[in-house]
């Protein structure tokens, strides 16, 4: 069948029949602290405020874990399986540790954490105490004692008389520097109190306390033992015994579920409690139902609830400085948290200031000073006042309280913009340190800035001026210029940051290889407003293309043409500007009866090179005459940080 391009319908399916485009591959990230500790269990933790060191005993793992008071562990005890009550000598030489697995009791010399000695003690030891010279420990439901002042160990172990301690719920023993010769043991729903002053545990008084008690301790005056579980007419509570009678007292209110308690040299009750959603330290001043601190744990695992309290993981450093805890979240990691300023209040200090106001205008700043205790009438707070010409911030008149804790102040700000005015409370023996603060947007004069060239389409690599222009300013005659070219790959960057010139002038060159933002930013002044300005230029892309497989070249008209045999397929080899996934528009047209026609347009991928090459399929007869166009197209070929850009047209025509 003879093929022919007189009609329009036969030029198209000889040019762009279903195979007549074909693609050709181109060429080739000292406050309260709280670190994590390595262990996989706590069995206790002990407090020598000597050394400032912090022991924690590892059952599961067979460890202590000696730590700074800021949770840096620097040292390691291995081999203790087991291992559980801690305890520390009255000249903080020594830590006693009850291994457990192996029925003993070993010395730890604090000063180079060297073991000094291993006592068997012929039974399982567990909770520890140091009353007067001598280690007593608890063994099953009974408790014994470890004598070392003598040439050879003494070991006592069956000493709690007839009080009928049962069951499993864990022995507890507790006593207090402060109090010598008096020892408290409690288990199961049993509490007593002994005098070991002398030879053995003479005792004194039984009583009964709750099964769920986790912790005892003995207060430093010796008048009252505390249980980590008490009085019920408070819901939960830490319990109160009186020593002699051991008849219960008022006690102190705390979040459920109590679990631990511990007593500072001064009287103050540090209260813990195993508290997903709630406060897990609280700190009660002697007799004091209403705590004067508290902490929350942070949730750091995946659970809903927060980390929690170990059962008994708490202790004070000797000077009350701090409180220590051990919590543990839901994968099972343990952290060591030390709780700074525990028997201060935590007072709040809140700063109001007007929203806005004038520059060189009088303004009224108010607040209120407030704790559990306010403090007294004329405390002195400090003020400091931070603005754009004092970003260190500059001390205003001291302020006083009045009777309720509120103050005010005037200022006259001379600098416009953001101010900023902090109030400051120094603290007292039984108050913390607080702050509060707040800002004023002071009024400032609108700023003149201009940038050229917004809208402006410019040839693919043209290096264009962009000139800001600053008008009256106060003191700041700095611009900054930035360009952000299109396309996530380029981050915006800054070209230049000066001071304008005599004419108010900042000038910066930009290579239009992409559609691009340019701002000019002034930051401001003491009276000028800042102000940024933006001018998006547009840059066309860049292509080419050449013809291959032609046997010469000449013009028809003034047209020059590319002259191929009527078999042979012209190949067309276009070149673009670079950029991840983007494909050339191919477009052919044909010349039927002195028009050109549109034959059709195909989306070719380009090479990591920038090049596609197409085969144009010929069309088997002579006469025909086309012409081809590569183009970027603005969103259709695969991207948008260029203008639509058409290259020029190559035209072919076919001969025998």
């Amino acid at each position: 069948m003879r093929r022919r391009s007189t009609s329009i319908a036969t030029a198209l399916a000889v040019i762009l029949g279903s195979t007549a485009l074909t693609a050709v591959a181109a060429g080739p990230a000292a406050a309260d602290s709280a670190k994590v500790l390595p262990v996989k269990s706590v069995g206790d933790i002990v407090v020598d405020g000597t050394h400032r060191r912090v022991y924690v005993s590892d059952p599961t793992g067979g460890r202590i874990v000696v730590t700074d008071y800021a949770g840096t562990v620097k040292a390691t005890l291995t081999g203790l399986p087991g291992v559980s009550g801690l305890a520390l000598s009255a000249d903080s030489g020594q830590v006693y540790a009850a291994v457990k697995d192996g029925n003993r009791i070993v010395s730890v010399e604090t000063e180079t954490y060297t073991r000094t000695a291993s006592h068997p003690v012929g039974a399982t030891p567990g909770d520890l105490e140091v009353v007067d010279g001598r280690i007593w420990f608890a063994h099953g439901t009974d408790f014994g004692s470890l004598d070392l002042s003598g040439a050879e160990p003494v070991v006592r172990l069956a000493q709690r008389g007839d009080v009928d301690f049962y069951g499993a719920f864990g022995m507890f023993l507790a006593s207090d520097p402060a109090v010598p010769g008096v020892l408290v043991a409690g288990n199961g729903g049993d509490l007593a109190v002994y005098d070991v002053s002398a030879g053995g545990a003479a005792l004194r008084v039984k009583g009964d306390m709750d099964t769920a008690v986790k912790q005892l301790d003995l207060t430093p005056d010796g008048g009252q033992v505390l249980t980590s579980w008490g009085d019920p007419d408070y819901g939960y509570g830490i319990g109160a015994y009186a020593t002699a009678d051991l008849t219960e007292q008022a006690g102190y209110p705390i979040d459920a579920y109590p679990n631990a308690v511990r007593v500072a040299p001064d009287g103050t009750v540090a209260g813990g409690s195993f508290s997903w959603y709630d406060p897990d330290v609280h700190i009660h001043r002697p007799g004091d139902p209403v705590p004067v601190r508290e902490y929350d744990f942070p949730n750091t695992g995946n659970s809903s609830g927060a980390d929690t309290l170990v059962d008994g993981a708490l202790a004070w450093a000797p000077d009350a400085s701090r409180v220590f805890a051990v919590s543990v979240n839901s994968h099972g990691t343990y952290t060591l948290r030390a709780l700074t300023d525990p028997t201060k209040e935590l007072p709040t200090l809140k700063v109001s200031a007007p929203a806005k106001a004038e520059r060189a205008r009088k303004l009224t700043v108010t607040g209120r000073l407030t704790s559990k205790k306010t403090p007294a009438a004329g405390t002195a707070l400090k003020v400091t006042r931070t603005d754009l010409e004092t970003p260190d911030g500059k001390a205003l008149p001291a302020v006083r309280t009045k009777a309720d804790g509120s103050f005010s102040f005037t200022d006259t700000p001379a600098v416009g913009g953001k101010v900023t005015y902090k109030v400051s409370y120094a603290g007292d023996a039984t108050r913390a340190p607080a702050s509060g603060s707040d800002a004023v947007e002071v009024s400032r004069k609108a700023t003149s800035l201009s940038l050229n060239n917004n809208g402006k389409l410019y040839a693919y690599g043209k290096d264009v001026t962009f000139t800001a222009h600053l008008g009256t300013t106060y003191k700041n005659r700095t611009v900054a210029i930035y360009a952000d070219p299109f396309g996530s790959d380029k981050p915006k960057k800054l070209l230049k940051k000066a001071k304008v010139n005599s004419k108010g002038n900042l000038s910066a060159v930009v290579d239009m290889t992409r559609d691009t933002a340019v701002t000019a930013v002034f930051a401001g002044d003491a009276r000028h407003a800042s102000k940024t300005v933006k001018s998006t230029a547009y840059a066309r892309a860049k292509v080419s293309t050449t013809v291959s497989k032609h046997y010469k070249t000449g013009r028809i008209g003034s047209t020059t043409y590319h002259y191929f045999r009527k078999k042979t397929d012209p190949v067309f080899t276009t070149t673009m500007n670079h950029y991840t996934g983007r494909k050339q528009r191919f477009q052919v047209q044909v010349y039927v009866q002195g028009s050109w026609y549109d034959a059709g347009s195909e989306y070719f991928a380009l090479s990591g090179g920038g090049k596609s090459v197409v085969r144009l399929e010929a069309p088997g007869e002579s006469g025909v005459r086309a012409r081809v166009r590569s183009s970027y197209v603005n969103g259709s070929s695969g991207d948008t940080v260029n203008s639509t850009t058409h290259g020029a047209w190559r035209y072919v025509t076919f001969t025998n």
